[in-house]
């Protein structure tokens, strides 16, 4: 009898690899609200809120680079950021990963409801894309690419 042949190639659960890098979602000033970050935190996800770290009205080129530094995810409602050159720039230059909420009319509690819903998608692109990018959530949760 002869003894069974061992793959080259190492399972997964031997392969070495590290669990993915957690991320955080820093939530701008436009979905800056405390319901949307609750729902997102109570799906597992590490929230920053944009007033727990910046003044109200600060120039976007500062805090997406602040973003940037800190490998955070921005989350936005800003549907018309690909037609701003100047804050797409930033967002590049900054290397950062956006996700843009274009669902319309909706209450902050369906959007943070939408958003949880969206976090494993967040999460895959993440891991398979390092940036910089912008992507875009409406009502279904399936992020589409922007940019």
């Amino acid at each position: 009898m002869q003894a069974k042949k061992r793959s080259p190639t190492p399972s997964a659960a031997n392969s070495g690899s590290r669990p993915p890098d957690p991320l955080t979602l820093f939530l701008d000033e436009s979905l800056d609200s405390v319901s949307v970050a609750n729902a997102l935190r109570d799906a597992g996800a590490t929230v920053v809120r944009h007033t727990e770290q910046f003044p109200r009205g600060i120039a976007d080129d500062v805090w997406l680079t602040y973003a940037g530094e800190n490998n955070w995810v921005v989350i936005t409602r800003d549907k018309r950021i690909r037609y701003r050159q100047l804050e797409r720039l930033a967002l590049q230059a900054a290397k950062v990963r956006a996700f843009v909420f274009t669902g319309g009319n909706v209450t902050a509690a369906d959007t943070g409801s939408i958003l949880s819903r969206a976090l494993d998608r967040i999460h895959k692109i993440c891991q398979i894309n390092r940036g910089p990018f912008i992507y875009h959530i409406g009502r279904s949760g399936k992020p589409l690419k922007m940019i």
